[in-house]
């Protein structure tokens, strides 16, 4: 008798392509269980480059102290032999809770007790990964013992991966260009807790024939429900407790882009921008710096009619350079949009920039600076040169020698750069070294300084391929810069003056760990 005309085979046959709704369940809930995974691991590291800076340590040790974790969590899993579907669906409420309130709870701690935060930022991650470490396993275990007739090992190990790495694709893709734009971290890791929760609720309905406390299950899926959704409604009010305590004033507004994190704030000292936690200028003493940028390239030029401000989204120097009437017009490349339409359409914002990003002479382009640069050509009498501070490697590409020459190559015959570069005084090795980078691709450069009472003492460096004179005008109407005082920003005391440093290519990132390292004493 052939197979063909055999019952038993047509029957094994039969259970191996009918489909049952409880092996779908399961296989639904490893996509979403490797999809929220991956948000308390990416947000973990969101938060703690934002908070404690160097995107790139602190996503690199939160990712390896999650895979360790995870790989704990699937040793720990073979001694889980009995009632594998109740230790299922406990884990799945331990990780809902646990991950989902995670971000919340770190927020709040680096609020009420900064010094704990790195300790309990590792711990946390360290439970979560456990936790998820044990899911599938349990899942695959699951699986093995209710559909046996269904699935080889090989086969169960292959449907269980791949809905573990499209859980993964989907959220890695999701992440930064959807859920934090909309959610925000606080309301992501609570929203993916939530669908932790639900995959319990799902293994309790399947399963509630053969749990053994079905009653007190069930109690316990509803409590984690209600506790996070609680913790959703009141996301925003969590956010603006914990950060109206770290900024200490009032915050006016408060936005995550896909690039950071912006926030302004009002009382009566003025207005200050943060991004990314750090503070951007004051509008109390902010003239001092944005003078100090702009007017000595500007004025050392003499007639420039075509300017660059890379960076300076908040319109600050825009504002400064539409100053020179020979200024016919300015191109501002800022990656991030929400800058420039945030300081072009927000009254109190666009009266510190006189609105400057609406002149008919402005046109901004936002895009990554170094991309935009490889592929334009065009030439500017000056660039200003206003990036943020080299806190991660993806900013410290910005002050590399690959950069520099990108600006070099794009400076019209006796045109000016302008540089901002931190602290000669708290960073004085890192402001040396982007002198040190200007130098390497053959610039001449005349470093210089001005105090600003929000920042201390701020740095700045002129860089050209003829040799920088002192203007003898300056516009009228600046607050700071006079030309009498002007001998006296290129004069460094012993403890500013210049020491011995490398130049910073993409290939090192010198820059980036020795401004961690400066900037890192004074916190």
């Amino acid at each position: 008798m052939t197979d063909a005309t055999n019952p038993e085979v047509d029957s094994a046959n039969s259970a191996r392509t009918c489909v049952r709704p409880a092996e779908v369940a399961l296989l639904a809930s490893v996509f979403v269980v490797a999809a929220c995974g991956l948000v308390y691991e990416l947000a973990a590291g969101a938060l703690a480059s934002v908070l404690l800076g160097d995107s790139i340590l602190q996503f690199s040790t939160v990712i390896g102290t999650y895979l360790f974790a995870m790989g704990v969590g699937s040793y720990l899993s073979r001694f889980f032999e009995r009632q594998l579907v109740a230790h299922f669906l406990r884990i799945e409420l331990l990780v809902g809770l646990v991950g989902g309130l995670m971000p919340a709870a770190l927020f709040a701690l680096h609020t009420l007790a900064p010094p704990s935060f790195r300790f309990a930022l590792y711990l946390l991650v360290l439970a979560v990964g456990v936790l998820v470490g044990l899911e599938i396993p349990l899942v695959m275990g699951i699986l093995k013992r209710h559909f046996r007739d269904r699935y080889a090992f090989k086969d169960l190990v292959s449907q269980v991966l791949t809905f573990d790495y499209l859980g993964a694709l989907a959220v890695a893709v999701a992440f930064p260009l959807v859920l934090v734009p909309q959610l925000g971290l606080i309301r992501t890791g609570v929203f993916f807790g939530l669908l932790n929760a639900a995959v319990a609720l799902w293994a309790l309905w399947l399963f509630r024939g053969e749990l053994r406390h079905l009653k007190s299950h069930t109690v316990a899926c509803f409590a984690t429900v209600a506790t996070l959704g609680v913790a959703f409604l009141s996301a925003d009010r969590v956010t603006t407790w914990a950060e109206d305590k770290f900024y200490g004033d009032h915050i006016v507004y408060s936005e995550t882009s896909p690039y950071q994190r912006v926030i302004v704030t009002a009382s009566k000292a003025g207005v200050r921008l943060f991004l990314n936690g750090n503070l951007q200028f004051s509008s109390r003493d902010e003239y001092r710096y944005h003078e100090a940028l702009v007017h000595l390239a500007m004025s050392a030029h003499g007639a420039p009619k075509h300017v660059l401000i890379l960076g300076g989204g908040d319109g600050m120097a825009a504002r400064e350079v539409l100053k020179y009437p020979s200024v016919e017009d300015v191109t501002l490349v800022e990656l991030d949009p929400h800058m420039t339409r945030l300081f072009s359409q927000e009254p109190m914002l666009t009266q510190l920039n006189a609105d400057s990003l609406r002149s008919p002479k402005m046109r901004i382009v936002n895009a990554d600076a170094f991309s935009w640069l490889e592929q334009n050509a065009r030439h500017f009498d000056v660039i200003v040169v206003d990036f943020p501070d080299p806190t991660n490697f993806s900013i410290g590409k910005l002050y590399t020698t690959s950069f520099y020459q990108l600006v070099d190559e794009h400076l019209s015959a006796g045109g000016f750069a302008v540089v901002q570069t931190t602290s000669p005084l708290i960073a004085r090795k890192s402001y040396w070294t982007v002198a040190a980078t200007l130098e390497a691709i053959g610039l001449t450069t005349a470093p210089y300084h001005a105090h600003v009472p929000s920042f201390g003492e701020w740095g700045f460096i002129l860089a050209s391929r003829r040799p920088f004179q002192l203007p003898r005008t300056l516009p009228d109407g600046l607050r700071f810069l006079n030309v009498a005082g002007l001998p006296s920003l290129f004069d460094f005391p012993p403890d500013m003056s210049r020491v011995a440093a490398e130049p910073n290519r993409l290939s090192n990132q010198v820059l980036v760990q020795t401004f961690e390292q400066e900037w890192g004493k004074v916190h």
